[in-house]
């Protein structure tokens, strides 16, 4: 009586141990693919970075009152580059 329930319970229990390995089989197959698809985002990456475009970013405003020019800054950072000329006028 004892033989025919080990029967039963032997076949499932090498069921489990076979669906754990192929699971387990699976998982690592998976994570190799996802790391090398990620070494090759990040090789394509950094060309990416390379070819940033340079914001502009408002820093002051001119006015024009009667004769005179006045520049209003909103960032004190640019007063060093204003008061040393380092700037250039566009026509538009």
């Amino acid at each position: 009586m004892t033989l025919d329930l080990l029967i039963p319970f032997g076949i499932l229990l090498i069921l489990v141990i076979y669906l754990i390995y192929t699971r387990n089989s699976f998982e690592k197959n998976i994570v190799n693919m996802y790391e090398e698809k990620f070494e090759q985002w990040k090789e394509n990456s950094n060309s990416n970075e390379e070819n940033k475009k340079v914001c502009k970013e408002l820093v002051g405003i001119i006015y024009k009152e009667e004769y005179n020019i006045t520049v209003e800054l909103m960032d004190e950072s640019v007063r060093r580059n204003l008061q040393q000329g380092k700037y250039k006028i566009k026509d538009k």
